[in-house]
């Protein structure tokens, strides 16, 4: 093999293409190193010289990185001299896939005036409406806004992880003063307050939060982003929990409100500062790899599940991901679908009978009096995008909110990009799996080159659910609401062709 290491005369090109393809930066590629071996990891610049020929790495080493990407070593080496390119990024939907002719009916003058009417009669609030022009923006950008991230940084100093003291202490310095109050918070029939602000720095907190130390940090550092992002001027919604066939939030009306899309957007500055105070990227990044993405790691830094599924969204150098966070019937509290899956709901708060074997309505399902939270459960599902199969795994986790309500957390990753990152032929190995549900009336064991394919993508992208979700069948599930046929003619045998 050393004979061979030193005619690898392309071995520092193939290696520096397969990082990048994987969005791995060096730093991240040695981070991944030490996991392996401490004390024989490269350094960052001992991989920089390698990709740039200037240093040969030695066969032990070479073994560890081909180790890392799930390849042979002699890929490397020059018998192989294909670099291959970065697949080309997936289309997008939207109205960049919309021929909008004639475009004049489609002029600012006009969507003023019919937005508003449109909003009336599908009984969607203003509030709704501001989310979802929130959720596309952060598809758009792949969850990346890095003027908040350096906010709460400076604001930080990049420490994780930060205790309930650390945080009071960093609210104080930023004039905030913590004031609890009793009871449910419920007024009337509303929704259970968590927490609220008062203009200038007065945050008032439910004391069921008292003993709930991860979520009271969010709480306050939800509120520290609101003074620093925004001087505390108090124009910010209430945090509430959501009870069981609640579609609306605070202050919602039908149609367009005069502060819908100001409140929204805040709400959602506020929340992305709150996680990257608490999981800062560049140390958050570290950890996710020590932690090969378990969520249960959550407790290693003091915050909640939630947080961290949110956050994986923002900080992995994968882009394909999606996170739900429902309550019953199957209200959304919060969407990300960076990998364009598309939504199973029949509008953007009520299910309208979806299809049932989507993770988060398997477990939304269970009884209110179910345990929770329970150990998080994969699934690998494929589903019929267009005329393209795609193949998702998501990790989903039945659980409790701060005021006791239950909900469902799912976080999950489209596995073809990834696979075909690697040189599979991802639309055979989905097809695969596609028959083999289509047989078994919409659950199907996963065949064994696809299984194998699936742990390599696993160890690349370092996320270990993947490869857990493999000791279950793969479902089908439908990218609908509707009615599903499965009981007289299975949706495998629709949704996904012969």
């Amino acid at each position: 093999m050393t004979g061979l290491i030193r005619q690898g005369h392309f071995l520092g090109a193939k290696l520096r293409s397969l990082r990048k393809r994987n969005g791995l930066t060096l730093d991240e590629l040695s981070a991944r190193c030490i996991q392996v071996d401490a004390a024989g990891a490269p350094s960052v610049s001992y991989l920089s010289m390698v990709e740039t020929g200037k240093r040969m790495p030695s066969a032990e080493m070479l073994g560890m990185l081909a180790g890392i990407f799930s390849k042979d070593a002699r890929w490397f080496l020059d018998e192989n001299t294909d670099v291959e390119a970065a697949p080309a990024p997936p289309q997008r939907g939207g109205l960049e896939a919309m021929p909008l002719e004639p475009a004049f009916l489609f002029s600012n003058e006009l969507l003023q005036n019919a937005l508003p009417e449109l909003l009336s009669q599908t009984g969607t609030t203003g509030r709704q409406f501001a989310q979802l022009l929130i959720r596309v923006w952060q598809e758009t950008r792949h969850n990346n806004f890095p003027d908040i991230e350096r906010a709460a940084e400076e604001c930080g100093k990049r420490q994780m992880p930060l205790d309930l003291a650390a945080v009071i202490a960093i609210g104080k310095r930023h004039g905030l003063d913590i004031k609890w109050f009793d009871g449910d918070g419920r007024k009337s029939e509303g929704p259970l307050v968590r927490s609220r602000f008062e203009a200038p720095g007065t945050v008032l907190i439910n004391k069921r939060l008292r003993r709930q130390e991860e979520r009271l940090k969010y709480e306050l550092a939800f509120f520290v982003g609101h003074k620093i992002l925004h001087n505390g001027d108090g124009m910010i919604s209430p945090h509430t929990a959501v009870q069981s066939g609640d579609a609306e939030t605070p202050g919602s009306v039908r149609g367009m409100g005069a502060q819908d899309v100001l409140y929204a957007w805040r709400d959602f500055e506020c929340s992305f500062f709150a996680g990257a105070l608490l999981c800062p990227r560049i140390p958050f990044r570290r950890f996710l790899i020590r932690e090969a993405h378990s969520v249960s790691a959550c407790r290693k830094v003091g915050v909640t599940p939630a947080l961290v599924m949110r956050r994986m969204t923002a900080v992995s150098p994968y882009r394909h991901w999606h996170f739900f966070d429902a309550y019953p019937p199957g209200y959304l509290r919060a969407v990300y679908r960076g990998n364009g899956i598309p939504l199973p709901w029949g509008n953007m708060s009520l299910v309208s009978d979806p299809c049932p074997r989507w993770a988060v309505f398997r477990l939304l399902r269970q009884s209110p009096e179910a345990p929770a939270p329970q150990r998080p459960k994969s699934q690998i599902s494929v589903m019929q995008d267009g005329r393209r199969a795609r193949l998702y795994c998501c990790h989903s986790l039945l659980t409790r909110d701060a005021l006791d309500e239950l909900h469902v957390l799912s976080v999950g990753v489209d596995l073809l990009p990834a696979l075909d990152a690697q040189g599979f032929d991802g639309e055979s190995l989905v097809a695969a799996v596609a028959d083999s549900c289509r047989r078994g009336g919409g659950d199907g064991v996963i065949p064994p080159d696809v299984s194998t394919a699936i742990r390599a993508v696993s160890q690349v992208l370092n996320i270990s659910w993947v490869a857990d979700a493999l000791s279950s069948p793969a479902s089908v599930i439908c990218p609908r609401s509707g009615a599903c046929p499965r009981q007289s003619q299975p949706c495998a045998a629709q949704s996904i062709g012969a």
